[in-house]
């Protein structure tokens, strides 16, 4: 990755202008949000809020229902430190993301199209493309699964009606996007609330969680705490939101002015940090839950489906198991319509390349149903839990692939000009991007040494 960090753009940029040769990013929507130009800083809050909640719909998706449980059953809280830890380093890369697409008009895709040459760009590409199919699978088994539990559908057939949700983002964007948005909200408010029922069903000690934020060395000493750490940490900073984030804030009418852009990074910063401190709500809880229930009474629960089999008896809550698979479909849903999103901006911003949108969701959903119809078929139905954590810890390792080109953007006075980060921010974006790189290798190392 040294390379990316050092390759002469091809041609300079700051702001987008009428005369730019690229597309607006998701064109179809780009600037359809009106945003009041008078009144109080709350209708110009309200206006920007929205592009954070789909953000943040993926830092709660069923891949960080495996490593979440996994996590609480076999090592209590301590790895709340790890979601804290992960959900603070999502905050600002999506900060910056919002940044890089408030002033330049580009998408971290578009950006790095005109920046790179074609081969750093493929290979770019790619990286982001595994990452959206080990999100799709994620999405693909917490769906089918969430099926399971509550109809009773065999996973093989919950996964293939999968491939249906297709069409349910062209319907909503054919709405408009607040439209978007607000279904998002709405499950998003569903899946808090379950899991705040849960929590207090739960009963956790207080002092006991309070502690599992506090970083333990722990963490990095055990292999088997380390790869489930990794997992969260890949399960939470998604490498295809910083894409989206950039791109779905254009949707916002700001004005394109210094005075305009300034005020839209306020507030649409504002907007993703209160929708990723949700984020960080629901994963907390989900491994709160879980060493609440299960950790220290002899369950040792690294499936989903052992969760909502345990939750109820446990917790001496009779709709615990319920809640449970409704919060996990309402996840699976939503995690939907940001990956089809994601994937759009991802093929226009690389490649140019502009295909329907049922027809991408199709071709990105088929590639993820495959494995696990393969996974069910060969090894049983019991083997798909596995498939779901080492979906999360794939992500994790595309992370500095997206990561390092933003920050090698915001940081450029020549890029950002007057809206370039300040240097406490730089060295704090780069130290965030050493940790992940760092993370990164040492897993990558323990999975070739075996």
């Amino acid at each position: 990755m040294s390379d990316i960090g050092s390759t002469i753009p091809r041609r300079p940029w700051k702001f987008a202008s009428p005369t730019d040769d690229s597309r607006p990013s998701l064109p179809e929507v780009h600037g359809t949000v009106h945003v009041p130009k008078t009144g109080g800083w709350l209708r110009r809050l309200l206006a920007f809020i929205g592009p954070g909640y789909l953000v943040s719909v993926g830092y709660m998706d069923p891949g960080n229902w495996a490593t979440d449980l996994a996590g609480g059953s076999q090592f209590g809280y301590a790895l709340l430190s790890v979601i804290l830890l992960s959900n603070l380093m999502a905050i600002l890369l999506q900060a910056l993301s919002v940044r890089l697409g408030i002033v330049t008009g580009r998408d971290l895709a578009q950006a790095c199209r005109d920046h790179y040459s074609r081969p750093v760009n493929l290979m770019l590409w790619l990286a982001c493309e595994a990452a959206i199919i080990a999100c799709d699978l994620a999405e693909v088994i917490g769906t089918a699964i969430a099926l399971k539990l509550l109809f009773g559908l065999p996973l093989i057939a919950g996964a293939l009606i999968t491939a249906l949700d297709a069409f349910l983002l062209l319907w909503l964007m054919n709405r408009g996007f607040r439209f978007l948005e607000a279904f998002v909200v709405a499950l998003l408010v569903v899946i808090a609330g379950c899991f705040a029922i849960q929590i207090v069903a739960a009963a956790p000690p207080v002092a006991a969680v309070l502690n599992g934020f506090l970083p333990s060395t722990q963490v990095v000493t055990n292999p088997a705490m380390l790869f489930v750490a990794i997992g969260i940490l890949g399960a939470t900073v998604m490498p295809h939101n910083l894409y989206l984030h950039s791109s779905i804030v254009q949707t916002r009418a700001y004005e394109r002015t210094d005075t305009g852009r300034k005020q839209a990074i306020r507030w649409a910063t504002a907007d993703s940090t209160v929708a990723l401190m949700l984020a960080l709500f629901i994963n907390a809880a989900i491994l709160i839950v879980a060493a609440a229930a299960f950790h220290g009474k002899g369950h040792e629960v690294a499936e989903i489906e052992q969760a909502f089999e345990l939750l109820s008896p446990v917790l001496g809550l009779s709709i615990a198991s319920t809640l449970f698979a409704v919060a996990l479909l309402a996840s699976g849903l939503n995690s939907t319509v940001t990956a089809t999103l994601a994937g759009q901006i991802v093929m226009e911003g690389f490649l140019r390349l502009r295909i329907p949108n049922w027809a991408r969701r199709l071709l990105t959903r088929s590639i993820a149903i495959v494995p696990v119809v393969v996974v069910t078929m060969l090894y049983g139905e019991e083997s798909v839990g596995r498939l779901l954590v080492i979906s999360q810890v794939m992500l994790s390792m595309q992370l500095p692939f997206a990561v390092i080109p933003l920050v090698r953007f915001v940081t450029d006075p020549a890029k950002m000009g007057k809206f370039v980060v300040s240097k406490w921010t730089a060295s704090l974006a780069w130290f965030v991007a050493a940790i992940i790189v760092v993370l990164n290798l040492k897993l990558l190392y323990d999975l070739l040494s075996g």
